[in-house]
């Protein structure tokens, strides 16, 4: 089985979402885990938001990075600039890679049109993470 960290800033959306899908998509291939350089706790709207799609993240935590020094990671995952810029030395042959996805607890407007931008970045995670998962571990 292959551990796979999911980096982010705060570790409350962005990440989170990648968590819910890396794990659906790996199922019992690999442990997924997810942290932040900052821990922001788990935002409301990303639980509702991975919900209305079938995955519940809603018993996530938000971690600090640092709580996961000691597991030999096979990837680590950054989804976001600042993670990257930032993101600890892990003594491990983790596989490193990266995708910027836009912030979308910094979405501004109405109720509605900050639910359409948590499912439009919900949606370009979801498409990452299944190709991930496909080209990682050979699967589909």
């Amino acid at each position: 089985m292959k551990n796979i960290l999911v980096l982010c800033t705060g570790n409350s959306c962005r990440s989170q979402i990648a968590h819910g899908y890396l794990q659906y998509f790996a199922g019992n291939h690999a442990k997924v885990y997810s942290a932040g350089v900052e821990v922001h706790g788990v935002n409301p709207l990303a639980i509702e938001t991975m919900k209305a799609d079938g995955i519940d993240i809603s018993h996530h935590t938000s971690n600090q990075v640092d709580e996961y020094n000691a597991i030999p990671f096979d990837f680590v995952i950054t989804v976001c600039d600042n993670a990257k810029e930032r993101c600890p030395y892990f003594p491990t042959q983790a596989q490193k890679f990266h995708q910027n996805f836009r912030d979308p607890a910094k979405a501004v407007g109405n109720e509605e049109e900050i639910l359409a931008e948590f499912r439009q970045v919900r949606e370009q995670i979801k498409w990452f993470s299944k190709h991930f998962i496909e080209e990682q571990f050979h699967l589909f």
